[in-house]
């Protein structure tokens, strides 16, 4: 089994072969593709004007270095400038060296990625991720700090070490969950966004609706909607392990009228009928606490319809 070198080891591993380069020594092929390897690793997440612009400054700032002595006789002059050369070349691998490193060690995120089966993060503050296939978890190295934040995509379960004053929050596609302490996971599929609850409290916020608090057994999502927020109770069925699910709070803000309707229909088993020039009109609506009729009643004011029902069926016309 092949030992792994710790950094300091590459470092010096890496600095050895480029002296032997700049001094012109031989390197084996085994040595300078090992050397090459490294290099495109180290330099991949960096920004190459920025190399340049570096080595370009440190080249400047060793350039009286280079002069020729007046007492060196002409004949030395170019083995003196190599000479000198090779010296920066060595300041200049030591300097970016330690760049390189300290932005590896220090400064470059931690990302952990799930390919094919669960992955278990064990994080700094004693919170865990569970990550779920396709799942990518990104941690700055600041973390922990006064708020601890991470950065996911795709679906994650967390359990947050609880502090009451260093809030957790999970930066999302599209909307955050922000907690002192709980478990809850976190699914993205798509335009389709979800918080599932099951111990603690947490705040979910997404652009252009109300922040939602969540309890326990309850569940946030956006249906695939923009600027759509839904808190839906999750309770167990007696002899299942299926759960009964009723909408506790359900918001629109300037969402299509046609958008709304599905939500309506898919959520309340119901079907809904409106004019046809109607649908792209946008919904700015806030239906918490209503039954179906009383939240299509309120649809049709809005919209200035009427509504007829017959059966399974709401008729929204003039």
């Amino acid at each position: 089994m092949k030992k792994r070198l710790t950094s300091k080891n590459i470092e010096a591993f890496v600095f050895r072969l480029w002296e032997r380069e700049v001094t012109e020594d031989s390197i084996s092929e085994k040595e300078n593709e090992l050397l090459k390897q490294w290099k495109n690793l180290a330099e991949k997440d960096l920004d190459i004007l920025h190399l340049k612009e570096s080595g370009e400054r440190i080249l400047s700032g060793l350039e009286h270095y280079f002069s020729q002595p007046a007492h060196i006789p002409i004949q030395s002059a170019k083995s003196f400038r190599t000479h000198l050369y090779k010296i920066a070349a060595v300041i200049i691998l030591l300097l970016s060296l330690g760049g390189i490193f300290t932005y590896t060690m220090f400064i470059k995120p931690d990302v952990y990625l799930a390919k094919s089966v669960n992955r278990i993060v064990h994080l700094e503050d004693g919170s865990t991720v569970t990550l779920l296939p396709g799942a990518e978890l990104t941690v700055e190295k600041s973390f922990p700090s006064s708020t601890r934040v991470v950065d996911l995509k795709g679906d994650a379960i967390f359990s947050v070490a609880k502090s009451k004053i260093h809030p957790f929050i999970v930066r999302a596609d599209g909307f955050s969950t922000k907690v002192l302490g709980t478990v809850f996971k976190i699914s993205q599929s798509g335009k389709k966004k979800a918080v599932d609850l099951y111990e603690g409290k947490v705040a979910v916020s997404s652009p252009g609706v109300p922040v939602s608090f969540l309890k326990p057994n309850q569940k946030w999502t956006n249906f695939g909607i923009a600027h759509t927020t839904a808190i839906i109770s999750l309770k167990p069925r007696k002899n299942s392990v299926n759960k009964a699910s009723a909408i506790l709070s359900l918001s629109f803000n300037d969402v299509p009228l046609k958008e709304v309707v599905a939500v309506l229909e898919s959520n309340y088993h119901t079907k809904v009928q409106y004019p046809k020039e109607a649908e792209d009109k946008k919904i700015t609506a806030d239906f918490t606490g209503g039954t179906v009729g009383e939240n299509i009643e309120s649809l049709a004011f809005i919209l200035g319809l009427e509504v007829q029902k017959k059966e399974n069926t709401y008729i929204l016309k003039k």
